[in-house]
């Protein structure tokens, strides 16, 4: 292994970072030990089984019980496959790679490695904007909530998927481009050539896809918070078929789950406007690393975010892991999108 990876086309890299070298045959050498990658690629493989296993499981709540499987669940379950989508075909190629030394995939690898990894990333932030926009009309809405169509609920998921779609393509046909990173064992937007069409790339992708999410995320659970107050002085409790349990459930989901977006993405989003606006060869090697991976452990966060942290999905989750079977289970609101009371029988 000597630390390279195959040629790549020359404009592919742009201006190269002072934090990685590129000889003259077009290959680009990686800034950090084999000892490094070797840390990186555990790490890879010991949250790619943890997002696996976890969305699995998820995935396997929904196939045992039928009644979870309404229409605004529906959102839970595609957002578990984008995170299975990324633990399942990213983490394997980037361990792989790291193990390696170098990206081993070759151009069209990288086109397809990145890409995919934008497509999930971005279906991901969506699917997550879906579920607070359905915890408002749920909660604070209830009137527009319970005219929601399983139309409805498609249109929006299908939304969500179609953005992805376009942003992850983009780059593919020429609005911006993506090519390997500083550390030599991964491809990303190629956020090194701050050319005009990477900078109106991403202040266009930080616009629509973290932003504007992030700001109906916070309109969202502000209201739900505001909501729940005033809930616990009335009698719309008992109208909406909600327990004040099911209301701190809700609650701790939505602090959590807006805490984690931010964990996950700010790192990605800092270092690309950082790219747009400064000096790309000011990121360190160390930063150039980190914002991906912490945008890819989103993975793994969400099933703790909107399943593990529902205690009735979780008891779910043990007597199916228990095989405990002819044991009835009250799955009253089994997820914060659900509103109705019902039972099932293992």
């Amino acid at each position: 292994m000597d630390g390279t990876l195959p040629p790549f086309p020359p404009e592919s890299f742009g201006n190269e970072s002072s934090n990685s070298s590129t000889d003259t045959d077009g290959h680009i050498h990686s800034v950090f030990s084999q000892a490094e990658h070797n840390i990186v690629a555990a790490y890879l493989i010991t949250a790619g089984v943890i997002s696996l296993l976890s969305n699995i499981i998820v995935l396997g709540i929904f196939v045992k019980y039928k009644e979870l499987r309404t229409a605004t669940n529906a959102i839970i379950i595609n957002l578990a496959f984008t995170d299975i989508g990324v633990s399942g075909i990213g983490y394997p190629m980037s361990a792989a790679s790291d193990l390696h030394g170098s990206w081993k995939f070759g151009h069209a690898g990288c086109q397809i490695y990145a890409g995919l990894n934008i497509f999930f990333g971005m279906a991901s932030i969506g699917l997550l904007t879906v579920v607070a926009i359905d915890r408002y009309l749920t909660i604070c809405r209830p009137d527009i909530g319970r005219r929601m169509t399983s139309s409805n609920y498609a249109a929006l998921i299908l939304a969500a998927w179609i953005n992805a779609f376009f942003w992850a393509l983009m780059p593919i046909v020429g609005w911006s481009s993506y090519a390997p990173d500083p550390t030599g064992a991964t491809c990303t937007i190629n956020w090194r050539k701050n050319d005009a069409s990477f900078v109106s790339y991403t202040m266009s992708v930080v616009a629509v896809n973290f932003i504007g999410p992030l700001s109906v995320m916070f309109y969202c659970y502000y209201k739900v918070s505001k909501a729940m107050k005033q809930y616990t002085h009335t009698s719309s409790l008992q109208s909406i078929n909600m327990d004040w349990s099911d209301q701190l459930d809700v609650t701790k989901m939505s602090v959590v789950m807006i805490v984690m977006f931010l964990v996950a993405w700010s790192p990605y989003s800092i270092v690309c406007l950082w790219a747009s606006f400064g000096d790309p060869k000011t990121i360190t090697p160390a930063m150039a690393i980190i914002a991906p991976l912490f945008a890819k452990s989103s993975t793994f966060y969400n099933p703790c975010i909107y399943v593990i942290a529902n205690k009735k999905f979780r008891r779910a989750i043990i007597s199916m892991i228990c095989c405990q079977s002819h044991k009835e289970i009250n799955i009253t609101n089994f997820l914060p999108m659900d509103t109705s009371t019902s039972t099932t029988t293992q």
